[in-house]
Parts: structure tokens; sequence; C-alpha cells
């Protein structure tokens, strides 16, 4: 049994709606193993790609450039995915 995915989505998503009120989040399910994030329609955060989710820190810094008008980073760091077997 793995843990799911849609809580990380809907925590993080809360967090950022916390600090950027005005931020439209949304987010659909996709396939197996896979959260990706994008802002302003550029992919910043694929799992697929790191093995692991993202660090809230690294979201709010790219969407902080992102509200100042400045170019955004892919975030390339993760952390492990948790897996309760």
């Amino acid at each position: 049994m793995g843990v799911k995915i849609m809580p990380r989505y809907r925590d993080l998503a809360s967090v950022v709606k916390g600090e950027f009120p005005e931020a439209d989040v949304s987010g659909v399910v996709g396939r197996q193993g896979s959260f990706e994030i994008e802002i302003n329609g550029q992919l910043v955060f694929s799992k697929l790609e790191t093995g692991g989710f993202p660090y809230e820190d690294d979201v709010m810094n790219a969407v902080q450039s992102a509200q100042d008008g400045k170019p955004v980073q892919k975030i390339t760091k993760s952390r492990a995915p948790c897996v309760i077997m």
C-alpha cells in the first residue's frame, strides 16, 4: 500500500494559497507515480525526473519568482517519497 498523492497536492496547494492568495492553484490526477508542478504553463518540477517530492521552500521560491516577474528555474532537488508497505 502506497501513500496517496492527492493529500500531498492538497497540502502543497494550501501552503501556496496561504502565502499567495491570488494564485490560481489547480490539480489533476495523472499517471501512477507522477507529481508535476507547472507555473504559468512551465513545467518546474517532475517527480518522474527526480524520483521524489519537492521541498515546499523550493516551490514557494519558484512561485515568488513568477509573481515578481523573474524567470522560474526548474526545481531539481527532491525528498524521497514516503512509502508504507
